[in-house]
């Protein structure tokens, strides 16, 4: 899969270095899937959650940190929307970010 983009997630764990393992984990998995549906996803991620919009949500870092991503299964794309803490997810509107 092609992710757009990196850039979200390095920000993001420059600020908190306890979320860098496990989002290049992530990333590494995702960019190496093959992922055309939301059941390939949840074969490899149960704990994932398909929302409205083509968006899924992840689980990382045990349960720490969210993050939003918008799939094009069609053009295998992820755009990653949003990665955060459940506190600040539970701020947005992850099927429409």
């Amino acid at each position: 899969m092609r992710i757009i983009a990196r850039r979200t997630l390095r920000e993001y764990w420059q600020e908190h270095a306890d979320a860098e393992q496990p989002l290049r984990a992530w990333y590494a998995e995702a960019k190496a899937a093959d992922w055309r549906t939301p059941a390939d996803i949840k074969a490899r991620y149960a704990s994932a959650s398909i929302i409205a919009n083509n968006r899924i949500v992840f689980n990382i870092g045990g349960n720490k940190y969210r993050l939003v991503a918008a799939i094009r299964y069609d053009l295998g794309i992820i755009y990653i929307r949003f990665v955060g803490t459940h506190a600040a997810y539970d701020k947005i509107d992850a099927a429409t970010i």
